[in-house]
């Protein structure tokens, strides 16, 4: 089976002019307010509303109201957010011993892939 998960945009086509955020402190903002749970070696794909990739970094999926946040054991300088993930799966599970395949979005030309590490799930503080 065989998934194809777009990046979402990293920022919003209005902050065009402002200046990126450096990588970590894009993945600290999208996590504010949530606080990180137990790594897991698989989460399941089939229930994963989106994903982001942020350049050189990680990649986040959105499952529920849940972030799983993976840094790549290999590969994650290929990291790029215009990237496509293309991702090969044997079952309905994303796991850590998975790669994930990076394609131009532009040329849909192979740019790379990443050997997944463990998913860190985030989730928001209760009370806010």
């Amino acid at each position: 089976m065989i998934f194809a998960v777009a990046a979402l945009a990293a920022i919003p086509a209005t902050a065009s002019a402002r200046e990126k955020l450096a990588p970590e402190d894009q993945l600290a903002k999208l996590l504010e307010g949530r606080v990180a749970g137990e790594p897991q070696n698989c989460i399941p794909l089939s229930m994963a509303r989106s994903s982001q990739v942020i350049d050189k970094t990680a990649i986040v999926y959105r499952v529920g109201s849940t972030l799983w946040v993976n840094r790549p054991e290999g590969g994650a300088s290929s990291l790029d957010d215009d990237d496509i993930l293309v991702t090969k799966l044997s079952g309905s599970q994303l796991c850590s011993i998975d790669a994930v395949q990076l394609h131009d979005r532009s040329s849909h030309m192979y740019s790379g892939f990443v050997s997944l590490g463990k998913f860190v799930p985030y989730r928001r503080v209760k009370g806010e």
